[in-house]
């Protein structure tokens, strides 16, 4: 009717389609440009290789198309499981983009410190691998979820969605860097100390700051 205001919510905000469309396309290409960049990821959970789509070099363009699906699903994951009621939008989304990527930035500043103060490149470089394809894996789960949510605007199933996936990325994350970190008694402390610190306090972050975000927008 004209003159009557529109409320977009996940039920009929027509960028939600789009934005979803535009992930998988990135996720497509990204596969299609460098084989194995997400057929594979499921692999280096068995062996210890880091990289086990070959010896092929790095294709730049298709790994900034998978952050791209990886950050634009996480993020719409998070409005969604956070969303209350009232307008859903794009601003809101593309906001939650930037806090990831930010407190990506941050921790990736805090894994750098911490290499350089106990020496631990032999041992950071295949996490940070094995890093990467737990969140592709983990992204790959959410997205279909994502759009089961988005279809039917169940809030509580959407957190109920997300907190069971963080804790698969946890678990799978541990399981992985254990096996390069922990070799001893002692080992253990400085994994939990770094897990706590360089993990759960930059998810912690990103959570308070999206929902401070969604809250103010």
């Amino acid at each position: 009717m004209e003159g009557v205001a529109h409320i977009f919510t996940p039920l009929n905000a027509a960028w939600c389609g789009w934005t979803m469309l535009f992930l998988m396309l990135c996720a497509v290409i990204s596969e299609l440009m460098q084989p194995g960049v997400i057929s594979q990821t499921g692999a280096s959970l068995r062996v210890r290789t880091e990289r086990v789509y070959k010896d092929a070099p790095t294709n730049y363009l298709s790994q900034f198309l998978i952050t791209l699906f990886r950050v634009g699903t996480l993020a719409i994951a998070i409005y969604l499981s956070l969303y209350s009621g009232g307008r859903f939008t794009f601003g809101t989304f593309a906001a939650l983009c930037g806090i990831i990527f930010i407190v990506a930035l941050v921790k990736m500043a805090g894994d750098a410190l911490t290499d350089y103060t106990f020496m631990l490149s032999r041992r950071f470089s295949p996490v940070y691998e094995h890093y990467a394809n737990i969140i592709t894996i983990t992204s790959c789960i959410l997205y279909p979820c994502v759009l089961v949510l988005l279809r039917f605007g169940n809030t509580v199933a959407s957190r109920w969605v997300l907190g069971a996936t963080v804790v698969l990325f946890f678990v799978l994350w541990i399981y992985r860097a254990s096996r390069h970190f922990v070799n001893s008694p002692l080992a253990v402390l400085y994994f939990i100390l770094y897990i706590c610190t360089l993990e759960f306090l930059p998810l912690g972050l990103l959570l308070y700051l999206s929902s401070k975000t969604i809250n103010y927008l």
